[in-house]
């Protein structure tokens, strides 16, 4: 055999038998604990006070948790038979004691609430749950009790029952979220907010659920994890990804079934009960939140409907100042063009029913109504343009752009942004004068009902005030 081999054997040899013998060490050493230091470091871990009795009803083991609440010390508590003299009042010794030795021969576990004495002769009430212990014969051979102060216990409990009556049917939506912002638990109220069966909730990200207010709600989730909760609720909207929105859903529903929600929003940091103060361990974060966009889009509808009448107030107010009555005309569809549209344009009817453009806005920047030179030379208008609708059936005409369709805008002679439109009778005096038509990019909704309503007002004061002027419209 070679040097280096006969090295290496000894080497391994050397090895082995300091594994053995270490081994060996290890084994004899956890023998020797587990007969006595391991269930000493056990019972003194944990969390609930526990001592034990022989069938005697001699206390043989008491753990620090027992002694930080009654203040005997295990040294002062073991080999002492029952309560008398030091834990429990004479009156209550026996009766405590008889109670705790019956549960060797009851079935299960057993829960009791006694009074209790401490070293410095203060009363404390505790709750005891009580398990018999066997011997290897099958014979009864003591009792384990763990107890712990009763207003402790109730506070676990409420803390207990809080969760799981948050976890019902609340009114509200609760949410766990993890670390990684995952789903982790949610309540019924959550589960129909989010539109979706429980088991294809848990566990996914926010992003397959949420679209627009994404960044909102991570952002909150985040900073939760990272510094704690914000110091109010707040409201975000959010459009939930593929949920029929139905036919009353308005101008919140998006495309492919999206729909708008505002949802008022509080959140809380987890953090593990059992970790460090100075480093507390981030388990998630809890996320409430209700469904108020029933009450926001009430308050927006009067938010909007207060700011139309005004405009419509202060627009009657400067028209009475023009002497010209298409200045005027002007001035009251600049005062409606605000939060309503992006466009207008005024068509003045011809005794031959054709359509001549009288007011117009800039198409290029924004900028004010003004007159339109158009020499009188009738719109090339296509027999299905809303304003010949709207000419020759007086009626609101609302259209919206089809998809698909990339000459949509331009085909109707509108601006080629154009998206939206509400097109209006100019009627005064049981005759039509021409047409109104706002129109609307694809930033803004659709026009709806209450659209209709204020430009049907608005129609009707720019119709009032050409009347005394355009006296030769269409019936």
């Amino acid at each position: 055999m070679s040097g280096s081999a006969r090295d290496t054997a000894g080497t391994a040899g050397a090895a082995g038998a300091a594994g053995t013998a270490g081994t060996a060490g290890t084994a004899a050493g956890v023998q020797g604990l587990a007969g006595g230091e391991l269930l000493t470091a056990l019972l003194d871990g944990m969390d609930a006070a526990l001592c034990a009795l022989d069938a005697t009803g001699t206390v043989t083991h008491w753990n620090r948790e027992a002694e930080r609440i009654l203040g005997w010390s295990a040294r002062e508590a073991v080999g002492r038979r029952g309560f008398a003299g030091w834990a429990a009042r004479g009156a209550d010794a026996e009766e405590t004691l008889g109670r705790l030795l019956r549960a060797m021969t009851a079935p299960g576990r057993q829960v009791h609430e006694f009074p209790l004495l401490r070293k410095d002769g203060g009363r404390v009430l505790v709750r005891v749950q009580t398990t018999g212990v066997r011997g290897a014969d099958g014979r009864p051979a003591g009792v384990y009790c763990a107890f712990t102060e009763v207003h402790v216990q109730l506070d676990l409990e409420r803390s207990l029952a809080l969760s799981e009556a948050l976890f019902a049917d609340a009114a509200w939506g609760v949410v766990l979220v993890d670390v990684d912002l995952r789903l982790a638990v949610l309540n019924a109220y959550a589960v129909r907010a989010l539109g979706a069966g429980r088991g294809s909730l848990l566990g996914r990200p926010l992003g397959e659920l949420v679209t627009d207010g994404l960044e909102e709600l991570e952002g909150a989730l985040q900073h939760v994890l990272a510094t704690g909760a914000p110091p109010e609720p707040a409201d975000v909207w959010v459009t939930l990804r593929g949920q029929d929105s139905g036919p009353d859903s308005g101008p919140s529903s998006g495309a492919n079934g999206e729909r708008r929600r505002c949802w008022r929003c509080g959140f809380v940091r987890l953090a593990s009960p059992f970790a460090e103060e100075a480093e507390p361990v981030p388990l998630g974060a809890g996320w409430l939140f209700q469904d108020v966009t029933e009450a926001r889009r009430a308050e927006q509808d009067a938010d909007r409907l207060r700011f139309r009448w005004s405009q419509l107030h202060r627009a009657g107010a400067a028209a009475a100042e023009c002497e010209d009555p298409v200045r005027a005309a002007a001035v009251l569809l600049d005062f409606a063009l605000a939060g309503f549209a992006d466009h207008v344009l005024l068509d003045r009817a011809t005794p031959d029913g054709r359509l001549v453009r009288a007011l117009a806005t800039p198409l290029g920047t924004p900028g004010p109504v003004t007159p339109v030179a158009s020499g009188g030379i009738p719109l090339r208008y296509p027999s299905y343009h809303p304003a010949l609708q709207a000419l020759a059936h007086p009626a609101p005409v609302r259209t919206d752009a089809t998809p698909g369709i990339p000459r949509w805008a331009t085909d109707r002679r509108w601006p080629p942004d154009t998206a939206h439109a509400l097109t209006l009778p100019l009627r005064t005096r049981a005759r039509t004068l021409g047409v109104v038509t706002f129109l609307r990019s694809p930033s803004r909704p659709p026009f709806g009902r209450d659209d209709t309503a204020y430009g049907e007002t608005v129609a009707g004061q720019v119709a009032a005030v050409l009347g005394e002027t355009w006296n030769q419209g269409v019936r």
